[in-house]
């Protein structure tokens, strides 16, 4: 009778969030609907931004793929907007021509059969397409004359290929036959003129030409893999004449993102500290004539860079990540090292991810988020008190509710400070312990921070709606806090990092809010370990878990990802076969036979990075014990996340209902394996 009671009670509490959906409580189709600015990329001058707004498809209504991508211009002086390019389409890659005139754009725009450079006036008016090759241009860079410039491309297929495999000859040689991409050299002020191939030695991934000289700078691996682009990048400059090698930049682990000085004189980057180094996180300048970068910040700078820009020749501007906050400064640059440094603006004010200035280095414009929104523009300029937000994508969600947000700070057994940020359920009464969601980080080198924390595959606002916590910890290994912390958790997997998420729990029960008993966990990629491995080795703990993209076995998850050399250098420091007793031990699956956590696994069924056979594994120990339901479900044409419309809609409406049925409803067997999407929500 009193499951009858509790099966009855769960039900009209689901209801109820269904049917008072349109009335400001989230929804996995409210959160479907979320629009977000992508890029920006502020003109010359400083008068407007061009910008990219990602808006999503709506699921089972539209053509199923990833959201689209409109172009936008944003005038900074009345902050009137323009779509200059919208509907179904998808643009990225966003630059200003050297004058601001126009545009330039990489699309694959109607009858095209590959991704193409466009530009577009300033006034307005039809693109034009300004370059087509055989593959589709991955990055281009213009040059400082505003008539050439450089593309990034895959090298086509052989005539000899593409014959044999019109003739049925399809097989591919595992990590072998990965096409190269390189750079091409086009005039764009001849339409006549044919695009030049450099045939530079290796694999191209991104360009970039130099400001004042026919120099490039290219970031370049041996070859295509994964594996290569995370550890063995390296900047190259090049002869934009002939391609020859000018020099090279010596970064020794990690790069991320590179650009000239105005003055052509150095190249800034975001690079590893070390090959241990867990990211790309310091900011650092080398010569562009070669070099060892130096970090600007200083080695015991206890942040991390996330974007940059040069705002003269002797200064660059920074977003800086400072745990669940971050600030954005200038750092005077003296005989090629850093110098003073200035906070520009403080923590506290929104989460910025990314920064472009005027040429003048006076105006600047951001990308940022806070609790109460999606990433948005906000500018910046020189003497402004604070940047001020500049475009409102969802209008709509000023009618939604929230549950309140908060960082939080505890100490770990061992005496360690860890933060995450907290968001409360909307319900939260004084004195009533509620359910708990453990939403886990991947990487581990990755953080989250105390802005717009709810997604797909985050429950955020979705479970504060249905009266339940949620935790995002940046437990030991995170970003954010400097290389030590960074590195505090290698050679250790499932150690003191996971002890972390058990701890967070116990800090959370100890300030009244939590139910222990109601504790959940999710995550996806390491999140999905940290979920597989506190679903087993710490059962008893966690009411429910669910798992994306997850590891359950660590000697056959390095055997079939994509980035063994990553995992090795910035993670395990061993090899399996040096430690395989230690390997075996920090599988989930070791501890199958502890678990009595109801277990959901979800992932795509064409991941490269963590197999799919990793979910198979850990449904199969689990499955054969039955000692708690277990499910698995998986997406075909999904990698690692889902990015299509359907499979991001079914994840985010299979994990809440996974979660309520265990933290808040009956328990017991598994919920329903068909689920009710409803309708999308209409916005204006």
């Amino acid at each position: 009778m009193r499951l009858r009671t509790l099966a009855l009670a769960f039900f009209l509490q689901l209801f109820t969030v269904l049917a008072t959906a349109q009335d400001g409580l989230w929804t996995p189709r409210h959160v479907e609907a979320v629009r977000g600015v992508g890029a920006i990329a502020m003109s010359p001058d400083g008068t407007r931004v061009a910008y990219t707004l990602g808006v999503p498809r709506k699921a089972g209504k539209d053509d199923d793929g990833a959201n689209w991508s409109e172009l936008r211009v944003l005038d900074t002086a009345d902050g009137r907007e323009r779509t200059f390019i919208g509907g179904k389409v998808n643009v990225s890659a966003l630059a200003w021509t050297p004058n601001g005139s126009e545009l330039a754009f990489l699309a694959k725009r109607d009858g095209d059969k590959q991704t193409a450079l466009y530009t577009i006036s300033i006034l307005g008016g039809e693109s034009a397409k300004r370059v087509e090759l055989d593959t589709s241009i991955s990055a281009f860079s213009c040059a400082g004359d505003g008539k050439r410039v450089a593309l990034v491309a895959n090298v086509p297929e052989t005539p000899e290929h593409k014959k044999a495999s019109e003739k049925g000859f399809k097989q591919s040689v595992f990590e072998e036959d990965v096409p190269f991409a390189n750079i091409w050299i086009a005039d764009i002020s001849d339409a006549s003129a044919k695009p030049r191939k450099l045939g530079v030695a290796g694999h191209v991934h991104s360009v970039a030409w130099s400001p004042v000289d026919d120099r490039l700078a290219a970031g370049i691996t041996t070859t295509p893999l994964v594996d290569d682009e995370y550890m063995r990048q390296r900047v190259k400059i090049l002869d934009a004449s002939d391609g020859r090698v000018l020099a090279t930049v010596e970064n020794p682990g990690k790069m991320g993102a590179f650009a000239w000085s105005p003055n052509g004189a150095w190249i800034a980057m975001h690079a590893a500290a070390d090959i241990h180094d867990t990211s790309a996180g310091r900011l650092t300048i080398a010569p562009s004539s070669g070099g060892t970068p130096v970090d600007v910040l200083g080695e015991g700078y206890l942040g991390d860079s996330t974007a940059f820009a040069w705002s003269s020749s002797t200064a660059l501007m920074c977003v800086a990540a400072h745990g669940v906050e971050t600030s954005f400064e200038r750092i005077e640059l003296l005989a090629g090292r850093g110098g003073a440094k200035k906070v520009i603006v403080p923590e506290r004010t929104a989460i910025f991810t990314a920064v472009s200035l005027s040429k003048d280095g006076q105006k600047a414009a951001f990308i940022a988020n806070t609790s109460a929104h999606a990433p948005e523009i906000y500018t910046l300029s020189h003497g402004d008190a604070a940047p001020v937000r500049r475009t409102d994508s969802n209008p709509w969600m000023k009618s939604m509710h929230f549950g309140k947000q908060e960082a939080v700070k505890f100490k770990a057994r061992d005496g360690v400070e860890i933060e995450g940020v907290l968001v409360r359920p909307m319900s939260e009464q004084a004195g009533v312990r509620v359910p708990l969601i453990l939403c886990v980080h991947g990487g581990p080198e990755a953080h989250d921070s105390n802005g717009w924390v709810t997604a797909y595959s985050r429950p955020g606002q979705m479970a504060a709606t249905r009266g339940m916590a949620v935790f995002y910890p940046n437990y030991r290994g995170s970003t954010g806090r400097g290389v030590a912390f960074a590195k505090s958790s290698q050679g250790d997997a499932a150690g003191k990092e996971f002890d972390d998420l058990v701890d967070a729990v116990d800090h959370l029960i100890g300030t009244g809010l939590v139910d222990g008993a109601k504790v959940g966990i999710t995550g996806g990629s390491y999140g999905g370990y940290a979920t597989a491995w506190c679903s087993t080795r710490y059962s008893e703990r966690f009411a429910a878990g669910v798992m994306f993209v997850g590891i359950s076995n660590k000697v056959s998850k390095f055997g079939t990802t994509d980035i063994p050399d990553e995992e090795f250098y910035v993670h395990a420091l061993h090899r399996p076969w040096e430690m395989l007793d230690f390997f075996e031990e920090r599988s989930p699956i070791k501890y199958a036979e502890r678990c009595k956590t109801p277990l959901l696994i979800l992932g795509g069924k064409d991941d490269p990075r963590v197999d799919p056979s990793q979910s198979k594994e850990m449904y199969r120990w689990l499955k054969l014990r039955g000692q708690a339901p277990v499910r698995l479900v998986q997406y075909p044409g999904e990698g690692h996340g889902n990015r299509k419309a359907c499979g991001k809609l079914d994840y985010s409406v299979r994990m809440m209902q996974w979660m309520q049925h265990y933290l808040a409803g009956p328990g017991g067997a598994a919920p329903a394996l068909d689920v009710e999407y409803g309708e999308p929500v209409e916005i204006n």
